[in-house]
């Protein structure tokens, strides 16, 4: 089978989370079949495993894109596997498998921070109805997505007729990264660790309004915010707390902040998959995060605290919940155990089965 993976998505400079869904889902399906990689940019090659067979075209947001299937014919592969729905799939003479990650954009209809041009009022038209959607899925042979939550959403809004996979999300094991492993103190964690893009569905808000209830304690929001976001944001902070924008952290430095007396935090109220949920949970860092079903896919009933997202106070309490030692303990034993479920491995031999129904 000549199995291609389209790695297009992949960032040469932080991964985002259809650059990290795509690093991680490659390497571990290499691992188990020969692929081809389909790239845009030579500097992508480093992000793939030694050696790995590429072809190069053109960049995800060309005029071309509608006609990439008519450009991959010429070399001949069975099966193309796509992270993303947007690959164009005129005239294909391959089998094709292309992925919706979630229904965020059905909900919060703000195109993505990098769109640019016309791609942003195009965008917004194409999440305004479902029939759009339905007609690239139906294009495809199969639709994979991330969770069993996102199934269950894109099942309810009828958006395929295709067979849908799910081929998870998994945590990144951020332990190599730390100079020392994550204990936990007797006194309460003083910081709360933040990381999503801070568009308003991640809904930063009710965790910045929280800390008018958690005196001594500092919430680091690490990714990346615009100059008005940040301001719109400010201006929430209660008088006397304290709130550090990180404005982009290293990988590195992420799991530093989460194993430096920390709490893992997130008010969101849309998600695909939930990753900093389950990388935090891997790494044996107590959580407090929404009470909303991908959550608590991820993390079971037992494995983080839930609180509800338009409740600051909500929020405060589940956090000072965590303050007692053998309460945060019993969480995090639970939380590790839940997202070992999760492994790209599985991931990968999930997709690998549905590429050789296919062929």
């Amino acid at each position: 089978m000549k199995l291609f993976f389209d790695a297009r998505y992949i960032r040469t400079d932080f991964h985002d989370g259809i650059s990290r869904y795509s690093f991680e889902l490659g390497h571990a399906l290499a691992r188990l079949h020969p692929i081809t990689f389909i790239i845009c940019d030579d500097a992508q090659l480093v992000f793939l495993p030694k050696g790995a067979k590429t072809v190069k075209i053109h960049k995800i947001d060309s005029w071309l894109e509608p006609f990439t299937s008519l450009i991959l014919n010429k070399y001949h592969p069975d099966v193309v596997f796509s992270p993303m729905q947007t690959m164009g799939s005129f005239g294909r003479k391959f089998k094709l498998i292309l992925t919706l990650h979630d229904m965020i954009y059905y909900i919060h209809r703000l195109p993505p921070p990098g769109a640019k041009g016309i791609v942003r009022p195009v965008w917004r038209l194409f999440h305004l109805w479902y029939w759009p959607q339905r007609l690239v899925l139906n294009r495809a042979d199969i639709v994979a997505t991330v969770s069993e939550t996102s199934k269950q959403e894109i099942l309810t809004a009828k958006l395929t007729k295709r067979p849908l996979i799910v081929a998870s999300n998994a945590a990144r094991d951020l332990t190599s990264l730390l100079k020392t492993p994550v204990t936990q103190k007797a006194t309460p964690p003083k910081n709360l660790v933040f990381m999503g893009t801070p568009l308003p569905y991640k809904n930063a808000e009710t965790l910045i309004k929280a800390m008018e209830f958690l005196p001594g304690r500092t919430l680091h929001i690490c990714s990346k915010i615009s100059p008005k976001r940040k301001q719109e944001l400010s201006v929430l902070i209660p008088q006397g707390s304290h709130v550090i924008f990180h404005n982009g952290v290293s990988d590195e430095e992420y799991a530093a902040l989460l194993a430096n007396d920390a709490i893992m935090v997130s008010a969101s109220k849309a998600e695909g998959f939930g990753l900093p949920l389950a990388e935090a949970l891997q790494l044996g860092v107590p959580a407090v995060v929404s009470d909303k079903p991908y959550f608590r896919e991820i993390a079971s009933d037992d494995g983080a605290v839930y609180a509800d997202p338009d409740s600051p106070k909500s929020f405060a309490s589940a956090i000072t919940l965590l303050d007692t030692l053998a309460i945060r303990k019993k969480y995090i034993v639970a939380g590790k155990k839940s997202v070992a479920r999760f492994s790209w491995h599985t991931s990968a031999e999930i997709l690998l089965e549905a590429c050789k129904k296919l062929a």
